[in-house]
């Protein structure tokens, strides 16, 4: 007679799992692959791609093991998503740390210009871009796609999947018409990253925010599927919870670029 184990508390207690570790490894040849790439190196590029599809192979695996614990196996218990909640809070608390030491640098720059760059800013000889242009248009979307995420979130509460789904696709098609605007400023500026401190702010502040708005992205990509294949309930969408709470906070990070870099930093 073969005996069950049952708990008896109600946390989670993780299985040993070998995705962290090589999630980790393939990093380094991610990194070592953009910087020979970076620098134009033989086979640079594809040492990079490398390292990228391995990276995103063992992040599927892992995430898959997240899910599978979630909803098949029931072990994100109240308590257990109490945890994760406050885990992820500290994750966006970390993320917002990152832009502030961008806007530190931004800040230090443009108050005060340094006479090594003609003491004004933006520095002479750039051209700085129109923000009531693009930028204002593609923060429209933004804001609008913030609408749509809460609105798929109260119709999932509420039981109306398939205005879920609708507020998904609304969501998403937002998110790439940003993504692709963005791209095209880029390709019309006509200053670099390599143009002095202006433009190694400016594309480090946009560019990091638009890797994130990338990220967030996939994220709400992954919850769609999700929530086709009937993985969230009306008590229990933790992973769209999160979902939304990064795409809101991406939101608010480009309201302070707009404002700050775009219309303040170009005047």
């Amino acid at each position: 007679m073969v005996m069950r184990k049952f708990k008896r508390h109600a946390y989670h207690i993780v299985n040993p799992s070998p995705w962290p570790f090589f999630v980790s490894l393939n990093a380094l040849p991610l990194t070592i692959g953009a910087v020979m790439y970076f620098h134009e190196f033989k086979y640079g590029f594809l040492f990079m791609i490398l390292g990228f599809f391995n990276l995103i192979l063992c992040m599927t695996l892992w995430f898959r093991d997240i899910i599978r614990e979630a909803t098949y196996l029931g072990e994100h218990t109240l308590i257990v998503q109490k945890a994760h909640r406050l885990g992820f809070i500290l994750f966006i608390f970390s993320e917002v740390m990152f832009f502030f030491s961008f806007f530190w640098a931004f800040f230090d720059l443009a108050v005060e210009p340094s006479i090594f760059i003609g003491a004004a800013w933006p520095p002479d000889g750039i051209a700085t871009l129109n923000s009531f242009g693009i930028p204002l248009f593609n923060t429209f979307v933004l804001v609008f796609s913030g609408v749509t995420i809460t609105y798929t979130h109260y119709a999932i509460i509420a039981r109306l999947f398939k205005r879920a789904l609708i507020g998904y696709i609304l969501t998403l098609f937002l998110a790439l018409v940003f993504t692709l605007h963005q791209l095209y400023e880029y390709e019309v500026s006509t200053f670099t990253i390599s143009d002095g401190v202006y433009g190694s702010t400016f594309y480090m502040i946009t560019g990091f925010h638009g890797i994130h708005v990338i990220i967030g992205t996939i994220f709400i990509f992954v919850c769609f599927l999700r929530t086709i294949a009937g993985h969230f309930t009306t008590r229990h969408h933790l992973g769209f919870e999160f979902a939304a709470w990064y795409w809101h906070f991406v939101d608010i990070v480009w309201l302070f670029v707009y404002m700050f870099v775009y219309v303040w930093g170009s005047y």
